[in-house]
């Protein structure tokens, strides 16, 4: 980051660049999820879009978690993996809907989830169209196009599907908006959010978390009439 910083020292002004640049750590945990997609989309580009999935691929193939010694890819949700089967074989399209970078998703969703890219839905950032030696290529640039989080979902979401979900799961106050988008919508429409309570298998966080907070999502989830599940009380198994 401090040599991109260098090539492009306007951003070293900036948060949450100033915070990465300075070493902070603390200062850019206190941004939240949407400070990291920041971060993240401005520090991974300069590539092209073969050469970064080349680079995705590689590190889900290879990269394990430092506690369970699992690859990430194997650390989904089995409830996650039955809700798209249930929705899959009764008639329904199925998203994924997230505030990770788009293009970082794509190489292996589909392997994972059984989800086409074309429905992945994320961050991203802006791209050029280039020839090199007589090639044609799409070179990542070092600009936000969309922060796929909280009020940047429903715009990802338009832009990228171009009409509401009827039913749509989340798991942060990053999810409000989409939730609030899909629950309001003329017709039906279901909001679910999941609760991380279980610290023994996964995970437990909630109010007092600088990413993944949930709070205001837990506090008007019973007027709005979204479906809170608990993953210490509701899931039998939580990876496959």
């Amino acid at each position: 980051m401090k040599a991109l910083a260098a090539q492009h020292p306007e951003w070293a002004a900036r948060e949450p660049f100033k915070s990465v640049v300075a070493g902070d750590l603390k200062a850019v945990m206190a941004g939240g999820e949407e400070a990291l997609a920041k971060i993240i989309a401005v520090s991974h580009t300069g590539n092209t879009t073969a050469e970064f999935q080349d680079i995705v691929t590689q590190w889900s193939a290879a990269a394990r978690h430092p506690t369970t010694g699992r690859r990430y890819t194997e650390m989904v949700y089995q409830p996650m993996l039955e809700v798209l089967s249930y929705l899959l074989v009764n008639g329904f399209k199925t998203y994924i809907v997230s505030g990770g970078g788009v293009e970082f998703m794509r190489p292996w969703v589909a392997r994972v989830y059984g989800i086409p890219p074309e429905q992945v839905v994320g961050s991203r950032v802006r791209m050029r169209y280039e020839v090199r030696d007589g090639v044609p290529v799409l070179v990542r640039l070092p600009e936000v196009d969309l922060v796929n989080d909280k009020a940047g979902k429903p715009v990802g979401i338009q832009q990228m599907i171009g009409r509401r979900p009827i039913m749509a799961f989340g798991n942060s106050d990053g999810d409000f908006e989409m939730l609030e988008w899909t629950t309001t919508a003329p017709g039906p429409g279901l909001g679910f959010i999941v609760h991380h309570t279980d610290a023994e298998r996964e995970w437990a966080y909630d109010r007092g978390s600088s990413i993944g907070r949930l709070a205001r999502g837990l506090d008007e989830a019973e007027a709005r009439g979204w479906q809170v599940v608990d993953i210490k009380r509701d899931w039998a198994r939580i990876f496959p």
